[in-house]
This record gives structure tokens, sequence and C-alpha cells, in this order.
């Protein structure tokens, strides 16, 4: 159970890195630039660690999953981003594959 712990912290983090990379201006800004570099160490760091356990195609999808889905819906919230049906109706489905991954992961 920790290893799913550190990936869903991992996730968090890639999200917070990736949303970081919008506040950088491409990396001219310091604090942002720090921040985002500090969360995307501890994202891999944590990823890593969930790796030692989890099959590294689940943890890779699920990582990945979860960055995806949290900066599609903070691009929306923090940054005016369409959010047509469409889009809503395959971030649902992303949703469900990360719980599906989850649930049929043997760790």
């Amino acid at each position: 159970m920790t290893a799913w712990i550190y990936l869903v912290i991992a996730g968090v983090l890639e999200v917070c890195w990736a949303i970081g990379l919008k506040y950088t201006e491409g990396f001219t800004r310091f604090w942002p630039s720090a921040f985002t570099l500090v969360t995307l160490a501890g994202s891999i760091y944590l990823l890593a660690k969930a790796a030692e356990t989890l099959p590294i195609g689940t943890a890779y999808a699920v990582w990945v999953g979860i960055g995806a889905l949290g900066a599609a819906i903070l691009g929306v919230v923090l940054f005016q981003e369409q959010l047509s049906p469409l889009r809503v109706a395959f971030l649902a489905m992303l949703l469900v594959s990360i719980l599906g991954l989850k649930l049929t992961s043997a760790a």
C-alpha cells in the first residue's frame, strides 16, 4: 500500500510542476522556476520509490494519468481553458483508466 501512496503523491507533484511551468515564463522567473524544479524532482523520486514495488508500466501510466487529469482540470480552473462535453468525457475515461489500473494491479 505504501507504493500506491508514493505514487499518488508523485502524481500530485506532477500536477504541481506541470502547472508551475506556466508560471515560470520560460524559466525566467526565479520562484516559480524553483517550485517547478523541486516538485519535479520530488515527483520523479516518489515515482522511482513506487516502481520498486509496482510494475513500471502500471506505475508510469498511473503517474502520467494523475498528472494529465490534474493539469487538465487546473487548466480549466486557473487558465480558463475550454471544457467541452467531449473533453469531460475523455477526462472521465482517463479517471476510469487510472482506477482500473489500480484495481487490476497485483501489488
